[in-house]
């Protein structure tokens, strides 16, 4: 599973040398931090476009008509947060152009990021208090003053250790004028935009260790491997998309992951992750996760590969996982892919909430008879554009929500694995060998009905 990173970039500027470019997810909120003097609304004015910039100082000139006015700040600042929540609604870069020195100051824009389910990118100009003071003296405007300053400089230099840790998707870090001047802004898309990519392809279902099965299904949707040392291809560019489970409870876990590692290294496949891969990976981390009968299946299959064969492939693995977007979009917003499922306003976000619904979906905090979680269905409230294709909760067919499709028919319980073609939404299966795991909850032909006490999501 592909984890947000936290980084800090300082640019250092040498004669003829390039800075590293500031990677920045689009759409995002950009928080602008720095004491008045350092350049902040310079470097926004050169790095983006004004429409994308929400300036403390603009709304100041908007609510009173002069920048200077400190008696309009708590209008102007609250004016900038409307359109800076406007903005982010719409899915929309925002640049937050003020000083944001204090946590008290990046805490309200951290939720408001938090709310609308979108990064935080914290974009620090940490110059010299010198520096920032001969910038104030050059301005053919207003002048803040050096007490102003001097204070700002100290409150940013007791914040900007922890800055990390507030919940910004990546810190960067500029030192000095000369790498503010050298620096460029590198805008990329949000894991998972693949909206440029319409397909075709063939969305497969939770697998779950069912090598065989999953074998059977790619030959019977038309895929072939010119070798056992290459991937399964289609003969008319068509692509698999998995959806996650690929591990756990079923026979052949090793062989399965490798085949789907195998076809998204050679542009045959995508992929996005499973709870099951989630927890796998954290426990090879070494955090505490609950050894369930499923995962020790699939320990007891790692332990039966010669050690450099099993250090390899855990490696492999675990690399593979953490690449992962936890949902994709794709075809121009029409088709949208998670293991679990995505409430309408999820869709092409990215946030913690995001990610974790998408891997597990939403409980109602109650237990059943069996003792398990009772799951929301969600697809019951679901109203996006976007058709979302998803599994994790067993059912002996198909199912169809409104524009949503769950795809899981419990091959590893002794149902069947499928693949909803797209954009045709035809389905193709093949009956499971056998039944490989037997689940607390069952329906009487072995298949896991997770979806036997779905509650009702609320409004």
């Amino acid at each position: 599973m592909r984890r947000t990173s936290r980084s800090r970039s300082h640019p250092v500027a040498e004669p003829g040398r390039t800075a590293p470019a500031l990677g920045i997810p689009s759409p995002s909120l950009v928080v602008m931090v720095g004491p008045s003097g350092s350049g902040k609304s310079l470097f926004c004015r050169r790095s983006f476009r004004g429409s994308q910039v929400v300036a403390s100082d603009a709304c100041r000139e908007i609510v009173a008509g002069d920048a200077s006015d400190q008696s309009a700040s708590a209008a102007a600042f609250e004016l900038a947060h409307r359109m800076a929540d406007e903005r982010l609604r719409r899915g929309r870069l925002t640049v937050f152009d003020a000083t944001s020195v204090t946590t008290g100051a990046r805490r309200d824009l951290l939720d408001l990021a938090r709310r609308h389910h979108l990064p935080a990118v914290a974009l620090v100009m940490d110059l010299p208090l010198e520096a920032c003071l001969a910038h104030d003296l050059a301005r053919p405007e207003r002048r803040v003053g050096r007490p102003v300053i001097a204070r700002q400089v100290r409150q940013l230099a007791e914040t900007l250790p922890r800055l990390a840790e507030e919940g910004f998707a990546a810190v960067h870090v500029i030192k000095n004028a000369g790498d503010a001047a050298l620096a460029r802004v590198a805008l990329h898309p949000l894991p998972c935009d693949r909206s440029d990519d319409a397909g075709p392809f063939d969305l497969i279902g939770d697998v779950h260790g069912c090598a065989q099965e999953l074998t059977a299904l790619l030959r019977r949707l038309g895929y072939r491997r010119p070798s056992s040392r290459r991937a399964f291809r289609h003969s008319r560019g068509r692509r698999a998309i998995f959806l996650g489970d690929l591990v756990d409870r079923g026979p052949r876990v090793v062989e399965a992951a490798r085949l789907v590692m195998r076809m998204v290294e050679e542009g045959s496949a995508l992929c996005v992750p499973g709870n099951h891969e989630a927890a796998l990976t954290r426990l090879l981390d070494g955090e505490a996760v609950r050894r369930s009968p499923g995962i020790v299946l699939s320990l007891r299959q790692f332990e039966a590969l010669p050690s450099s064969r099993r250090r390899r492939f855990l490696e492999e693995f675990r690399a593979f996982v953490s690449s992962l977007p936890a949902h994709l979009v794709l075809d121009r917003g029409r088709l949208a892919v998670a293991h679990a499922g995505l409430k309408s306003e999820h869709v092409g976000r990215d946030s913690p909430e995001v990610r974790r619904f998408a891997l597990s979906g939403e409980t109602t905090g109650e237990l059943d008879r069996y003792g398990l979680p009772v799951r929301v269905k969600w697809a019951a409230a679901y109203r996006g554009r976007a058709l979302v294709v998803y599994g994790h909760t067993p059912v002996p067919e198909p199912e169809w929500i409104g524009n949503t499709v769950n795809i899981d028919t419990g091959c590893v319980y002794g149902g069947k694995l499928t693949a909803l073609r797209y954009p045709e939404t035809t389905t193709v299966s093949v009956p499971a060998g056998r039944p490989y795991y037997r689940p607390r909850r069952s329906l009487p032909a072995g298949v896991g009905l997770r979806a036997e006490t779905r509650a009702a999501p609320t409004a």
